[in-house]
C-alpha cells in the first residue's frame, strides 16, 4: 500500500470527519478502535468528537459494529468488488446498469449518495478488513479500495488502512517487505523472492495442498482460515510456536511454549498504521523467545544439511 493513501492512526482521530468500516467488525474484533482513534476521541480538527464524524458500516449482515454507524450498507456476500467498482464509476460521472447493481444487494441511488458523502468529506478514511480480503475476489478487492481511494483524492483527502487481525501482522509485514521487497505471498523456492498473492499467499497454499510442512510462528491459522486449509494443516506436520494452546496448536504435531513477547520478552511490535511500537518486558519466563528457537532450529538444520 503506497504512501499516498494512507496514514497514521493520530492522524485519524485529529482529522477524519468521514470514517467508512468495509468487511469488518470492530465493535467485537478491535474494541477501542471506535473510543480510541475514529469515533467518540475529540480531535484538533474535529473538536465534537462523534457529532464531528459520520460512520459508514459496509458489510453482508448486521454485527454489534451497525449499532454505531449513521449509515448501514448492507451488500449480497462476493459483491465486493463489483460494489467497489460502481463506485469508481459513478465517481468519475460514467453511467452504471441499475440492474447490474441491484444483483449487489444495494441500489444506484445508494451508492451515488455514499459517492457524494465521500466527496464532500474534509478528511476520509476507509478501513478494510478481513470480510473484504478473504472472500471471492481477495487482493483484487484490495485493490480496487485503494484505487477508488486514490482516486477520491482528485477531490479531497482520502486514505485507506487495513484492519489487521492477529497482534503484530503488520509486524511480520514490515520484516517481509524488507528482506524481500514483498509483505506477503512470497516464494523463496528459486532461491529468489517471487511475489504472487492468490497463488503464494498462505491461504491459497494450504486450500490446494501444495505444502507438506508448516511453520506457524505467533498465529492462529486454524481458528481463521476456511476449513479445507484447516484441514490440510491437520495432514501434514505442522509445528506452532505460541505462549498459548490455540486452534492450531490442538492440531499440530509439536507446539513449542514461547514467552509471550511484552511481557515476558523483548521486541518491536507495529501497529496497525505501521507505527513501531518497543516493548520491554515486565515479568520473566521459563520458556524461551520465539527468536531463541528459531535461532536453535536453524543451527540445527545447518549442521543436519554442511
Amino acid at each position: 500500500m503506497g504512501g499516498k493513501v494512507t496514514c497514521t492512526l493520530g492522524e485519524v482521530k485529529n482529522r477524519a470527519d468521514f470514517i467508512i468500516y468495509w468487511g469488518g467488525n470492530p465493535a467485537e474484533c478491535h474494541p477501542r478502535h471506535f473510543t480510541k482513534y475514529t469515533l467518540t476521541q475529540k480531535g484538533k480538527f474535529v473538536p465534537n468528537g462523534r457529532k464531528g464524524r459520520t460512520m459508514v458500516l459496509v458489510d453482508i449482515r448486521e454485527t454489534p459494529s451497525e449499532k454505531a454507524s449513521d449509515i448501514f450498507l448492507q451488500i449480497r456476500p462476493g459483491k465486493d468488488f463489483e460494489v467497489v467498482t460502481t463506485l469508481r464509476a459513478l465517481l468519475k460521472k460514467k453511467r452504471v446498469n441499475k440492474e447490474s447493481v441491484a444483483e449487489t444487494g444495494l441500489t444506484v441511488e445508494q451508492l451515488q449518495d455514499l459517492v457524494e458523502r465521500m466527496k464532500r468529506a474534509r478528511f476520509g478514511v476507509l478501513f478494510f478488513g478481513m470480510g473484504l480480503s478473504m472472500t471471492r475476489g481477495k487482493h483484487m478487492n484490495s485493490a480496487a479500495v485503494l484505487t477508488l481511494v486514490a482516486e477520491l483524492n482528485a477531490f479531497t483527502k482520502f486514505v485507506a488502512m487495513p484492519m489487521r487481525g492477529h497482534g503484530n501482522v503488520t509486524g511480520s509485514d514490515m520484516v517481509m517487505r524488507w528482506t524481500t521487497g514483498y509483505p506477503f505471498g512470497v516464494n523463496l523456492c528459486r532461491g529468489y523472492p517471487r511475489f504472487n498473492p492468490g497463488e503464494f499467499s498462505t491461504v491459497d497454499l494450504l486450500v490446494r495442498g501444495d505444502n507438506d510442512a508448516a511453520l506457524v510462528l505467533g498465529a492462529d491459522p486454524g481458528a481463521t482460515m476456511p476449513q479445507p486449509g484447516i484441514d490440510h494443516l491437520a495432514r501434514i506436520p505442522t509445528i506452532v510456536l505460541d505462549p498459548k494452546v490455540t486452534h492450531t496448536s490442538r492440531l499440530a504435531r509439536v507446539h513449542i511454549t514461547t514467552a509471550a513477547t511484552g511481557i515476558s520478552a523483548p521486541g518491536t511490535v507495529y501497529r496497525m498504521d505501521e507505527v513501531p511500537l518497543p516493548l520491554r518486558p515486565a515479568l520473566q519466563s521459563p520458556y524461551p523467545t520465539d527468536e531463541e528457537v528459531i535461532r536453535r532450529i536453524r543451527q540445527a538444520v545447518s549442521v543436519k544439511t554442511a
